[in-house]
Order: structure tokens, then sequence, then C-alpha cells
């Protein structure tokens, strides 16, 4: 039996402040060996990343991958494209709502569930910057309220 735990590698806080995320799916990754082992390190980043359909497939870039340390020869190209795998209905659903207008596909989030890599990828619809100060003005609001109601208990 394997684990169904889910352990978190890399997240992109970013994606969450620039775009509103609206579908959320979830992708194998093709990889290498070693890039597997430096993935359980958890040596990764999805900060610049961004995802393209081509040809049918679905394709993430600018995903770093830190070389393992012991995989000497074997070692892969830190920021080479990676194929994500997903199933054919899904890709065709993503190419439809990534040609209209504003619409983006970003990676939320990579992590382990139970011995595979998946990365978790959004439908999103890009912000304008009076929506992030909405944002930020939201979150301090919050933040001002449970440092009050933190006080007030103590």
């Amino acid at each position: 039996m394997a684990k169904t735990g889910k352990k978190l590698i890399a997240n992109n806080k970013k994606a969450r402040h620039d775009y509103f995320l609206e579908e959320r799916y979830e992708a194998g990754i093709a990889l290498h060996g070693t890039e597997v082992k430096s993935l359980r390190m958890g040596r990764c980043s999805i900060k610049e990343a961004f995802i393209r359909i081509e040809k049918g497939e679905v394709v993430i870039y600018g995903m770093h991958i830190s070389p393992y340390e012991k995989g000497n020869i074997f070692n892969k190209d830190p920021l080479r494209p990676k194929k994500l795998l997903m199933h054919r209905t899904e890709i065709r659903r993503l190419v439809g709502k990534s040609a209209e207008q504003g619409y983006t596909l970003v990676p939320v989030e990579v992590y382990l569930k139970g011995s595979l890599v998946k990365v978790e990828i959004a439908l999103a619809r890009g912000k304008k910057l009076y929506d992030k100060r909405r944002d930020i003005a939201r979150k301090d609001m919050r933040r001002e309220a449970e440092r009050d109601f933190k006080v007030k208990n103590i």
C-alpha cells in the first residue's frame, strides 16, 4: 500500500498574488532519476516558472531543480523544459480556456503524493493593480484583527 500523504516541496506565493486562480489541475511530471532525488531533498523552485501547451503536450519552463550532489554525470540541466503528464481531455479543455483573452497557466505548487512527484497547475486570470491593493488591505485588516484578539485573550 502506498501512502496518500502530500508532502509540499515548492510553493508559488507569487502566483496567488498576481493572479486569480480559477481552476486547478493535478499533473504528473516526466523526470530523470537524479532530478527525483533532488526533489525529495526539497531542492526546487517554481517562482519564475510558466506553462505552455505545444503540439498537444503541456510543458513547464523555468522550473529550477538543483543538481543532485552525488549525481555527477547523470545530472541534467536544472532549467530544462519538463513535460507535464495530463489526460488528453484535460489538455483540450486547457487549450480552449487559455485561448480566451486574459487567461494563462501557472504552476501553483510541487509536492510528493506517495512516491510520485506532482505539480498543481491553475488556469489563472491576471490581477489589476487595484485588485492587488484590495487583497493587501484585506490581509492587513485580518492581521490587525488577529493581533487585537490575541492581545485581549492574554
